[in-house]
This record gives C-alpha cells, structure tokens and sequence, in this order.
C-alpha cells in the first residue's frame, strides 16, 4: 500500500469532513487576505492625496479595511476551530470504528498502546487539513499578490521581488523534506512508548512479585533519546527555516526600498507609490504565516499517513444472509488455519455438531481448542475449509445475524459497558443498545451464570455503574457468561469456568448443558467432569481431531485420560471395564 498517497487521499477526505465550517473559513480568510492587499495601495493614495491636502476619503477607507481584517481574524478563529473540532471527531469516529471492525488477526499486530496514541494523537493532527489547506492557500496571496501590485507599479520592483521569493521557496523545500521524516519519526516513537507503557500497566502484579520495576522503567522509557533527537531535529530544523526567512526577508525589503528610491528619482513612482512598495515588500517578504503553515502541513501529514496505516487494513467482510430455520447445526469441512511459519494450528479438522447438542473440546495445551472456538463462531477465518451455522456458511452471513446467532463466554471476559445491565445486553443480538432483555432476561441469565446474587446485592442492582464494582477474576467470567446467553443458535465457552469453585462450576455447568432453550453449546474445557457432562466431545491432539464421541468411550484411551490428569496418576487409572480398547471414532489414527 501507498500510504503517502493513501494519506493525501485522507487528508481530502477530512477537508469534507469539516463541513460548512470549512467553507465559511475559506470565505472569510479570502475577505481577509483581499483587504490585506488592498490595504497598502489604498495607504499609498492617501499619502499622495494627504501631500494635496486631500487624505481624509482615503484614510477613512483604509480604517474601514482595518476594521474588516479584525471582524474576518475574529471569524475565521471560530470557524476554524469548530471546522477542526468537527472533522477531528468524525475521523475518530471512523477510525474506532474501522479498527472494531478488523480481524482480530489484524488488530493484534499493533500494540493496543499504539493504538490509542494513533487516535488521540496523529489523528488529532490530521483532523486539521481543512485549516491547514485553507490557511496555506491564504498565505500563498500575501506574496503573490505583492509580486503583482510591484509590478503594475513598476516592472522592476515585481522583478526584484520575484526573485527573493525564489529563494525562499529552495529553503523553504528543505525544511518541508527534513520537518516530514522528524514528525513522522517522532509520532512513531510515541506508538512504541505508549505500548510498552500499556503492557507494563498490565502486568503491575507480575512486576510487584518480581521485584521488576526498575527494568520494567527502563524499558518502557529506553526509546527516550530517539525520541528527543526526532524532537530536537523537528525543532531545530524549524529554527533553520525561520533563520533563513529572518535573513532573506530583510534583504528583499532593502532590494525594494532601493529600487523604488531609484524609480521616484527618475519620476516612474510618486512617494505614496513608493510608500506602497516598501508596504506589499513587508507584506509579502513576512513569510512567518508561510513557515508556520508548512509546518502545520508536516504534521498533518504525518498524522494522515499515520491514521491510513490502520484505515488501508482491509476489515473482515460480511455477507447479507441471516439464518431462518434450524436448529443451531456446526458444521466444519477440511478446516486448517495457520500460525506462525506456516505451521498448522488446526489441520483438516471434519466435524459435525447436531443442533441442540453439548459438544466438549479437549486436548492439551496448544491442541488448536481456543483456534476452533475462534473459527466457529468467526472470530477468526480459517485459511483452508469452511465452516457453516445450519447450512450457511459464516461468511455470508451479516454481521448483526452473525451475533445474533452465536454468544461467546471468554476465559478473560472484557466487561464492556458502564452498567452492569449494559455489560449483559451488549451481546443481545441485533437489538439497539439499552433495549431488548427485560428485567426477568437479566435475572435468568445472571441466574444461570450463578452471579444473580452477586448482582442483586449491589447499590443499584443491575443499573450500578460497573466501574464502582470490584470483582474477583471468577465473578468477572460469570458476568461474561451470563452476557453469552443472548445467543439464539449457538453458545461458545472458551475455559469459560476456570476461575470459579467446584460448586459454583457444577451449578453453571448444569444451566449451560440442559437442553431446555435447544441451543447448540460447544464448550472448551479442561475438565473432565465437564466432558463426562457433555453429549459429544471432540478430542484435539496437535491440530488434527485424534477422536470424537462419548466421554466414557474415550475414557479407556490412556492418551485420552492423560489430558485430564497428572502423568504419574494416568497409568493407575484404569480403562472403563466394558471399553477396554481405544475407542473408534473419527481421526483415530
């Protein structure tokens, strides 16, 4: 991807973005930059005119063009504000929202710290292209329009003029070319703290127990002096173009004032022509608004190339089917995903999950269970093979019928909401936000999650604000579980009981696997009273699905009984007596 021409093609983008404010800034600087120029010829008349006794019309007029230069800075203050204000919000607004929508693939190549400074920062600088195009074309006419109005007073004084500007525009390339490369490096800078800032946030406990902190400071803040030398380069490389403009200005106005001397000596120019001159030299020779805008053009720039780095990753398509009848039928045909080196996470998984039906996934650690949580509920795409809810395969499938379809329960959950009420509708399908479980929906869900009496001893009940409420990790994964139960065809439990007691276990267990609601459950879990308790179970042993069927026939594989327990105590426990083989079953090598 081209992002330098994928930024420029951002930047236009958040120009619209800025609405009728950008517009009514572009107006009123071009009043502005108008009466700016016409100010110095109107000044040089009433000198002419004062030298015959006659200046007042033209000093009356002059102060009106005052007057207007203030109403239209005033003016353009506000409308310049509000048309940043405007475009910022609507790129972040964007952005947040392209970035929800990525494969989680995707979103995990960037630090989550990365991120976050991407939104608040670079885009903020972005946000700014309509101000920043409209004040750099303004600024271009101050000194345009003084290489004209020199020149219709006098050819050579437009001749003179021309050429400092010249020069000044060589300089002025320079300081565009290094000013780019320091924002840039600095902004990215900035991305790499930020995410080690926000692992270590992460980790406080595990730096505490360390004895860490120390390393862990250096570490986040060990990219430092980069980022003061890209700090040092972007400040002094402004110094330089400013010094240039310092040295270079002067030396035109003096071209100008000598210039025109000669030309009212020979009779080509009149004093308040001449006034006139060195007055438009002043205006156009000021290239501070000029250095000023460039700068503010570098960092937005930088800004835009930084926020399209994330808009140009492709987010994850949906279909435009929903579901209509079924039963809630899993169904993966040849499914392979690849991981790191091309190496197989899961390899020609084949399986077929009936409606309604309880289906454990077990193996060892790194089988592939959480990776064949992921594709069946479309967190993640498989590389290879397809995988269909009743017949339809995911993909097809809109995003709103997708979750309406399929809940999740995490082993981590993110409460995501700022009631506790909020948390739990947040996976209710294809409902508006705020609306859809009725007070008995929370009651039963929270009741079969076995968090109801927790809930329902807070303050406020279900309306407490989730940040005012301390959980255990164990409290945390029934909220989250209880949010998963909105699902209407199948609930996907990734370790989702890990945190919690037996007892506790034993109740959600029984909600999750009764049959009454007909949902199609497929539960991760390394337990085997979990398994026992299940309909199916599919055994994943290195990617590949080894066997699937009954929990009490694959109890006789010793293999099969070692995922469940220590080693030493896997040869003591013996093989179900009426199975004494391996079982037969699908994968079985």
């Amino acid at each position: 991807m081209d992002v330098p021409a994928d930024g420029d093609r951002l930047l236009r983008q958040v120009i619209r973005y800025g609405g009728g404010w950008t517009t009514t800034l572009a107006a009123t600087a071009l009043v502005g930059a108008a009466a700016e120029l016409t100010l110095p010829a109107v000044l040089g008349l009433a000198v002419d005119a004062a030298l015959g006794d006659s200046g007042a019309g033209w000093l009356a007029l002059a102060g009106g063009l005052l007057l207007l230069i203030m109403a239209t800075d005033t003016l353009g203050d506000l409308a310049g504000g509000y048309s940043t204000a405007r475009a910022v919000a609507r790129l972040r607004h964007h952005l947040v929202r392209h970035l929800l929508m990525l494969d989680p693939r995707t979103a995990a190549r960037y630090p989550v710290g990365d991120l976050v400074t991407r939104i608040v920062g670079p885009a903020a600088d972005a946000g700014q292209a309509g101000v920043t195009v409209v004040f750099g074309l303004i600024a271009l006419l101050p000194p345009v329009g003084s290489v004209v109005a020199l020149t219709l007073l006098e050819p050579w004084l437009g001749v003179t003029f021309l050429l400092g500007l010249v020069l000044l525009a060589v300089l002025m390339r320079a300081f565009v070319v290094d000013a780019s490369a320091a924002v840039a490096g600095y902004q990215q800078t900035q991305g790499v703290i930020a995410g080690r800032l926000l692992e270590a946030l992460g980790g406080t406990r595990t730096i505490a127990a360390a004895g860490t902190v120390r390393q862990e400071v250096e570490r986040v803040l060990d990219p430092l002096p980069q980022l003061r030398r890209h700090g040092q380069r972007t400040w002094s490389t402004l110094a330089r173009a400013t010094t240039r403009n310092a040295s270079v200005a002067p030396l035109s106005q003096l071209s100008i004032v000598a210039v025109g001397g000669w030309s009212v000596s020979a009779g080509w120019l009149t004093p308040g022509q001449l006034f006139a001159a060195v007055q438009y030299a002043a205006l156009g020779a000021g290239l501070g608004a000029v250095v000023a805008t460039l700068n503010r053009l570098v960092r937005t720039r930088a800004g835009a190339r930084r926020v399209q780095q994330l808009l140009g990753e492709p987010a994850q398509p949906h279909g435009r089917e929903t579901l209509s009848g079924g039963d809630g039928t899993l169904t993966l045909h040849g499914v392979t995903v690849l991981g790191d080196g091309d190496r197989p996470v899961l390899d020609r998984v084949d399986l077929c999950v009936p409606g309604g039906t309880t289906l454990a996934v077990v193996g060892r650690s790194g089988a592939g269970k959480s990776t064949l949580a992921a594709v069946a509920g479309r967190l993640r795409d498989p590389d290879a093979g397809t995988v269909l809810l009743d017949g339809v395969a995911l993909p097809r499938l809109s995003r709103a019928a997708l979750r309406d379809a399929i809940g999740y329960g995490f082993e981590r959950p993110v409460l995501v909401g700022d009631t506790i009420a909020d948390v739990l509708r947040l996976g209710d399908g294809t409902r508006s936000p705020g609306t859809g479980w009725s007070p008995a929906d929370l009651r039963r869900a929270t009741g079969a999650a076995a968090i109801d009496d927790f809930v329902e001893r807070l303050p406020h009940g279900y309306r407490t604000r989730t940040a005012d409420v301390p959980m255990s990790g164990g409290q945390a994964q029934r909220l989250g579980l209880a949010r998963a139960l909105s699902a209407r065809r199948l609930l996907i439990l990734d370790d989702a009981t890990s945190s919690v007691d037996t007892v506790t276990e034993h109740r959600m267990a029984q909600a999750v696997t009764a049959h009454l609601d007909g949902r199609t459950r497929l539960i991760v879990t390394h337990r085997a009273a979990t398994a026992a308790a299940a309909d199916l179970v599919a055994w994943l042993d290195s990617g590949r699905l080894r066997a699937s069927g009954h929990h009490r026939d694959l109890w006789a594989d010793p293999a099969y009984r070692a995922i469940f327990l220590p080693p030493a105590e896997t040869a003591r426990v013996p093989a179900t007596p009426d199975r004494p083989g391996p079982p037969t079953g699908q994968g079985q090598p």
